[in-house]
């Protein structure tokens, strides 16, 4: 069973479990969201995902994802810094990353806010420390959803995370490594 020690070795890394803490070790840090933001048609949006302390937002790229009930989470856009970002084909400018060192967290900016806005959100972090990818997925455990409020009310509705690494532990999903 020359696999055991190989397997345990790789849920080991998944986990994070034993690992140094920050950038460059393959512990991720905590993100956290509020539940659900409500807010009126044509508003503008600022959605937050806060890193754990011990963890700077400013060495972590931010990636922005949504999903409809049923379907796979869809890339959005990735902002790591106003000269290092990307978004995903066919999204609308009313859609922008940005990040608040004070609160050590990233931001989706929605502008100008559709009835189609009306989804689930989620963020991730990655970092490349030379060939080490990470990144977090969604966790479905703790969905909250919201349907509107009235005829001139929007619900904005994201998912927790949970990690994974470079796609080896099953059940999630990979951000775009380069673009």
């Amino acid at each position: 069973m020359a696999w055991t020690p190989l397997l345990l070795v790789l849920l080991s890394h998944c986990t994070g479990r034993d690992q140094p803490r920050g950038p460059g070790s393959l512990s991720q840090p905590v993100l956290t969201q509020p539940p659900s933001l409500s807010t009126s048609l044509g508003a503008s949006a600022r959605l937050t995902c806060t890193l754990s302390s011990g963890y700077s937002v400013a060495s972590y790229t931010i990636y922005w994802y949504r999903q409809k009930p049923g379907s796979p989470p869809r890339y959005l856009l990735r902002f790591r810094s106003d000269s290092d970002k990307h978004k995903g084909s066919g999204i609308p400018s009313r859609f922008s990353g940005s990040k608040d060192a004070s609160a050590n967290a990233g931001l989706l900016l929605i502008s100008g806010l559709q009835p189609e806005d009306e989804d689930d959100y989620s963020c991730g972090v990655g970092h490349s420390s030379g060939s080490s990818y990470h990144s977090h997925s969604v966790s479905d455990e703790e969905e909250v959803r919201q349907k509107p409020l009235g005829p001139q009310t929007l619900a904005l509705s994201r998912f927790s995370v949970r990690s994974f690494c470079g796609g080896i532990c099953k059940g999630g999903f990979s951000a775009p490594r380069s673009l």
